[in-house]
């Protein structure tokens, strides 16, 4: 199986995954799944946060390029095997699936085998 490197320079955001705060991009639920997962697997993913790791943005040559053409609005930018594949844009299930030669249906999260039913009860004075 061919092992690709794969790296997710993100703009600046308040976590790692941008999963956090009051209004969720779905798509970044699905991009933190998806990456979760198949580092779980023992995909290579690289994820840099240009608040948290202003380093690797300085440091990648390629990034650097597009940062000084485009500005931070190009971000993010994905690198597949050290060549920018996506520019602005983050990878999908579909992306993933194409560049570890996996099924999608792999990188969902799994439904738990028991649901948890809970009530809450008023707290009595």
């Amino acid at each position: 199986m061919d092992m690709k490197k794969i790296e997710i320079f993100d703009p600046a955001m308040c976590c790692d995954t941008g999963v956090c705060g009051p209004i969720v991009d779905p798509k970044l639920t699905e991009l933190a799944t998806s990456i979760q997962t198949l580092i779980q697997k023992g995909f290579p993913i690289t994820r840099y946060n240009l608040a948290n790791n202003p380093a690797a943005f300085v440091e990648n040559q390629l990034v650097n390029k597009v940062l000084h053409e485009k500005g931070p609005e190009a971000l993010p930018i994905v690198i597949v095997d050290q060549k920018i594949d996506k520019i602005g844009e983050y990878p999908t299930a579909e992306d993933f699936s194409t560049w570890y030669e996996i099924d999608k249906s792999e990188l969902k999260l799994k439904e738990p085998k028991t649901k948890l039913n809970i009530t809450l009860q008023p707290k009595e004075n």
